[in-house]
């Protein structure tokens, strides 16, 4: 199927950052100034509120047509089965985590996740102008090509076959950009967080789990997660004053987990995490460990993500340098 974006791909986004006085720039413009607002005031905007809690609430159109986009995307997976191959990174995958969602029989090897990811994500670049032209608002349409770029971006690497903070990253700029251009307003930022973003890690992990799909840029037990760090970031502000819940009772308390992982983005990115990983947790996830046993509690552990989060996200080289720049999200010289 013909990619529509392709052929101009360059003139529409690019990247602009190239090292670390490029990246230095990029901090300091305001561009990310308003980058950083934004994720300032999502989470503001679930603090103490549960995934249920915007169950009934209304918003721009645009929030229920990205789910409806997600949602079709994870269907997407289901079309496009994992080809019967293994990868040398499935083989120790399987032998760190414990399940798996593939049974595919071994007949050839590859380096990286299974081949099927990049199909899937051919197929997602043939389809993501129209899915973004079905966000926009009318008079905005013709950035749709655009914008179908971040999209395509937000996923993982189709040849590398990997996923992490960075393209999780692509998808934070590609709620911004649909802000900025009005497909959302300010009112819907917790939606954006508790039903956009939720979906959006739902489809994620799905990728990751039927297609093997290798953690970009994974700091390995030193990291916070193998793959996404937004989902610790807001999960912590939606438990800001919890009392019931405490920090290390998310590591430690198997009821904790059953109870209210539907419904606190942290608790489940925990359940994730000890689903699939063997071993004691202070073993594999040490700094998480370490994070639940911070005295002053969710206040302490949200302020200290969310420096983190600049830091080690945004801050850093390897993951920035792959960041677009176009009409929208402007790289200001």
């Amino acid at each position: 199927m013909a990619e529509r974006n392709s052929s101009s791909s360059a003139d529409l986004a690019r990247k602009q950052i190239h090292g670390e006085q490029d990246l230095r720039v990029f901090l300091e413009s305001n561009t990310f100034k308003d980058l950083w607002t934004f994720v300032l005031r999502c989470n503001e905007a679930v603090k103490n509120s549960t995934i249920s809690s915007c169950q009934d609430m209304k918003g721009s159109t645009a929030v229920d047509s990205l789910v409806i986009v997600l949602d079709n995307l994870s269907k997407l997976v289901d079309e496009i089965p994992p080809a019967n191959q293994v990868s040398l990174h499935a083989v120790s995958y399987r032998s760190r985590y414990q399940s798996h969602t593939s049974t595919s029989s071994i007949n050839q090897p590859a380096r990286y996740g299974n081949s099927s990811f990049t199909v899937w994500h051919t197929e997602l670049v043939s389809r993501s102008e129209s899915m973004i032209e079905s966000l926009l608002p009318p008079d905005k349409s013709s950035l749709s090509a655009e914008l179908a770029l971040y999209l395509n971006a937000s996923f993982g690497h189709e040849i590398r076959r990997d996923y992490g903070s960075g393209h999780e990253a692509t998808f934070l700029v590609l709620l911004f950009c649909l802000l900025k251009v009005g497909a959302f307003q300010e009112a819907d930022f917790k939606l954006l967080v508790l039903r956009v973003f939720t979906k959006y890690l739902e489809v994620t992990r799905k990728l990751q789990t039927t297609y093997w799909l290798e953690p970009a840029g994974s700091h390995g037990v030193w990291g916070l997660d193998d793959y996404s760090f937004l989902n610790f970031l807001w999960g912590s502000a939606q438990l800001f004053d919890n009392k019931e819940i405490t920090p290390p009772s998310v590591v430690s308390s198997e009821q904790v987990l059953k109870d209210w992982s539907d419904e606190y983005l942290y608790v489940d990115a925990i359940r994730a995490i000890k689903r699939v990983k063997k071993g004691p947790f202070f073993e594999h996830s040490p700094m998480l460990r370490d994070i639940s046993e911070v005295r002053e509690g969710w206040p302490k552990i949200n302020s200290g993500l969310i420096k983190m989060y600049r830091a080690e996200v945004w801050g850093k080289l390897p993951v920035v340098q792959h960041t677009l720049f176009g009409s929208i999200f402007k790289f200001d010289e």
